[in-house]
């Protein structure tokens, strides 16, 4: 990110430092993302094989009210299922995050990521596209390699992520989770469809009931 300041160039070199020594720490204090790194014994309890064929698919979270892109996340299922869920809020101790990487992708906590995020105020569009195993292992070792994303990120990461596997190279960089959707939609054989709830918007005691209906293993 870049910031200009007005007049900067007329104030001399002290000026300018003094500028710098202000300006810095609020803009890296927006830079920032935690790195959260789960145990290798827990994260090889809770992987989970669906046995489907190889796949990558694409999830975008959608305001219904305006129709903006609101959160991208990137499902892989290869050997075992992981979703790369970058700044991410979603959570669950079945599913142990590593880095915005959450292992242990079941159908039913497959089925509560998709459920947090649709509710009255965003739907969610799911697009799969069946890939060959390496591609699928490609993508799988990149999601893992990506680190901690931070905040308003989550659509760039994907895209960055995507453009260095095979048959997605023509993804476009992007901030804007529609635009990455809109993208990713070219593939050939990919399967869309469009998850709504009712659901209320406030989701945190969703994620509260979540955490006691299921547990690890």
């Amino acid at each position: 990110d870049q910031m200009t300041v007005p007049r900067a160039e007329t104030r001399g070199p002290t000026m300018r430092r003094i500028l710098l020594a202000i300006a810095l720490p609020v803009l890296l204090a927006g830079c920032g993302a935690e790195p959260v790194w789960a145990p290798q014994e827990v994260v090889s309890r809770a992987l989970y094989t669906t046995g489907d064929e190889p796949s990558i698919t694409l999830y975008t979270v959608i305001r219904t009210a305006g129709g903006e892109g609101a959160h991208s996340a990137l499902l892989v299922d290869n050997d075992h299922r992981a979703i790369f869920d970058p700044a991410g809020t979603w959570r669950h101790r079945a599913a142990p995050e590593r880095n915005d990487v959450h292992f242990g992708m079941t159908p039913q906590m497959l089925e509560f990521y998709i459920d947090y995020h649709a509710r009255e105020t965003y739907y969610v569009v799911e697009q799969r596209v069946p890939v060959s195993a390496e591609v699928a292992a490609m993508a799988m070792r990149e999601i893992q390699a990506y680190g901690a994303v931070p905040k308003a990120m989550c659509a760039v990461s994907v895209a960055q992520v995507l453009r260095k596997v095979p048959g997605f190279e023509d993804i476009g960089s992007t901030y804007f989770p529609r635009r990455l959707m809109r993208d990713f939609a070219r593939r050939p054989g990919v399967q869309e469809r469009i998850i709504t709830d009712d659901d209320a918007d406030d989701n945190t005691t969703l994620l509260a009931v979540q955490a006691v209906r299921a547990a690890p293993g």
